[in-house]
């Protein structure tokens, strides 16, 4: 019949109340599993499993194959025990789908149910709902998705933000925080770029584990990260930290020194790229650009990816992508700026300052600043004239090293003022 009064005492709560049998509860569990499997979206990635990753990556430095193994470990020891929020960030192609797939597809082995399903997708089967012909109500759809057991949800960020959307996504999100339900989300959005309510839920650490994926697109491998569209380094590959000029036979002793200072932070910061480094002086041609080439230089040969790009340039790749010729999509490529493991930007402030120039320069400092990404900026802007809200990240002590070349140009004006006196 379904329904049994359990023998308890009377001070049970259940006393006197018809329960549902066990073997019913076992036949709802088991429709509720096959109703969300139905609605799941694992069609494709049936096959995603943890057995076919590549938890080293192919052809990845060592730090990155760290960071994807150590990433691959944190979602299969979720997948056997989801417990709380597993949120995995990273760009286009770095394994996020691969490895919450796997951890549906490993639930679904174990009888386990499971709604995995794309965050645009979801909201497009939440809209069919008001259609005529559809065969699932609002409420009844809505409720699958708020309440099932484990939700996946994919792609976190790639929907179209319309005030409806952001209602929905809040409403679940909210529903799951407060009940604690497992949750996975995958999204290569910055964390500072998703709405702020859902955001708040994301990064509380009592509930949530947070694991960004530094590993470049898997279809991609076996391309040099160096021969990014943005990067200048190859103009460069001349610059190195031992051949950089102190020029002591030609500047007075202090200015040597100073000098030499500016070299041995620059080795100091190649050797371990932390934190954010900001060469700057009173003119060009001073030996900013050799040691920010030289820091890239150095990384690069260790088999660190790092992207160096002038700041001009850099605007000018941001703009071309809205060509619809562009082969790139802006998202994309300023996701590729932002969160490059180790951000080179030269001649900052000979770029055009439009008002939208200065606005994607602070989102981008931003970014990094709050992810306490490794950046090096040069620059020979006077300190007053840089926008206040790049200064306030660049003068930070607790995170930025600012070191002033206090040393006139390369271009040979100490010499030619010498040759000039002694014909005197």
């Amino acid at each position: 019949m379904g329904f049994v009064i359990p023998d308890v005492g009377l001070d049970h709560p259940n006393f006197g109340r018809a329960v549902t049998c066990s073997c019913r509860a076992a036949e709802e569990e088991l429709s509720q599993a096959r109703r969300l499997l139905q609605l799941s979206q694992l069609g494709a990635l049936k096959d995603y499993t943890f057995d076919n990753f590549f938890p080293d990556g192919i052809g990845l430095p060592p730090a990155k194959q760290r960071n994807l193994k150590a990433a691959y470990e944190r979602a299969l020891t979720y997948a056997e025990n989801p417990d709380g929020w597993l949120v995995l960030k990273g760009g286009y192609g770095c394994g996020k789908t691969h490895l919450a797939a796997a951890i549906a597809n490993a639930r679904i082995v174990e009888g386990q149910p499971v709604l995995f399903v794309n965050t645009p997708d979801l909201l497009d089967h939440l809209r069919a709902t008001y259609g005529p012909a559809s065969t699932s109500s609002y409420d009844e759809r809505f409720e699958q998705v708020r309440s099932a057991p484990l939700l996946i949800l994919d792609d976190l960020g790639t929907q179209n933000n319309t005030e409806w959307a952001q209602e929905k996504l809040y409403q679940i999100f909210n529903f799951r925080y407060n009940g604690r339900l497992p949750t996975v989300v995958t999204t290569n959005e910055g964390l500072e770029d998703i709405e702020i309510r859902i955001r708040s839920r994301m990064v509380d650490p009592s509930l949530v584990q947070i694991v960004t994926i530094q590993a470049p697109d898997f279809r991609g491998a076996g391309v040099n990260e160096d021969q990014s569209g943005l990067s200048m380094l190859h103009l460069h590959r001349d610059k190195t930290l031992s051949n950089f000029d102190l020029r002591e036979r030609e500047l007075p002793a202090a200015q040597s020194e100073n000098l030499r200072r500016a070299l041995d932070t620059a080795r100091e910061f190649a050797e371990s790229p932390k934190d954010w480094l900001v060469l700057n002086s009173a003119g060009y041609g001073n030996g900013k650009t050799h040691l920010a080439a030289a820091i890239a230089n150095h990384v690069s040969n260790q088999g660190e990816p790092v992207l160096f790009v002038g700041v001009p340039e850099l605007l000018d790749h941001l703009r071309a992508t809205f060509n619809p010729a562009s082969g790139v999509r802006y998202d994309k490529r300023f996701d590729e700026v932002k969160s490059a493991p180790l951000l080179i930007l030269d001649d900052l402030g000979t770029e055009s300052a439009t008002a939208w120039a200065r606005e994607k320069l602070y989102q981008l400092f931003n970014y990094r600043y709050n992810a306490r990404l490794p950046t090096v900026i040069t620059t020979a802007t006077p300190l007053d004239e840089i926008d206040p809200r790049l200064a306030t990240r660049m003068f930070d002590s607790s995170r930025c090293t600012f070191f002033l070349l206090e040393v006139p140009s390369y271009r040979g004006s100490v010499k030619a003022k010498r040759t000039s006196s002694r014909r005197k």
